[in-house]
């Protein structure tokens, strides 16, 4: 069993939590900048992680890491939730159709991100990668980011998240 996830991290300030004088108004550091760095992300039942980041969240992108996927977890039960490039982009379908005897796709519930335990990765990185921080640079971020998915091991029980 394997859970499946993509998130955007904007290169700005995410203010999450601020100690603030009581009738005073916090300051808080921005860029204005919409420069992005998407990341997929996959927790398996046995602990297992796969975290890739790409430049957007598309078809083209989601099947090239459906195929990293497959390399690393085959034969899965993959839950997905039902975002555009896993039930619209053709390549994707014919895919997941050719690849059926080792990969099949259940889908999560709409509107219910809290099943995904891929959600709490994302939760996780942002609060120690983006909240309340502000990376100088965009390459600075997108550098943070990819060493700590080299190095984080999420320890969330994926059957809890699905149960």
């Amino acid at each position: 069993m394997v859970c499946e996830d993509e998130s955007i991290f904007t290169h700005d300030s995410l203010v999450r939590y601020v100690w603030a004088k009581r009738g005073s108004r916090p300051m808080v550091l921005a860029t204005g900048s919409h420069r992005r760095t998407c990341l997929f992300g996959a927790l398996s039942i046995d602990g297992r992680q796969l975290f890739r980041q790409y430049a957007n969240v598309d078809g083209e992108n989601f099947l090239a890491y459906l195929k990293e996927l497959k390399r690393k977890f085959s034969p899965m039960l993959l839950f997905l939730d039902r975002s555009s490039p896993h039930r619209v982009d053709e390549d994707v379908r014919d895919y997941l159709l050719e690849n059926c005897d080792s990969i099949e796709v259940m889908w999560l519930p709409r509107a219910r991100p809290e099943l995904n335990p891929v959600e709490g990765c994302w939760n996780l990185l942002k609060d120690e990668l983006m909240a309340n921080r502000l990376h100088p640079t965009f390459e600075e971020m997108e550098r943070a980011i990819g060493q700590r998915i080299r190095t984080k091991r999420f320890r969330l029980n994926v059957t809890n998240y699905l149960c």
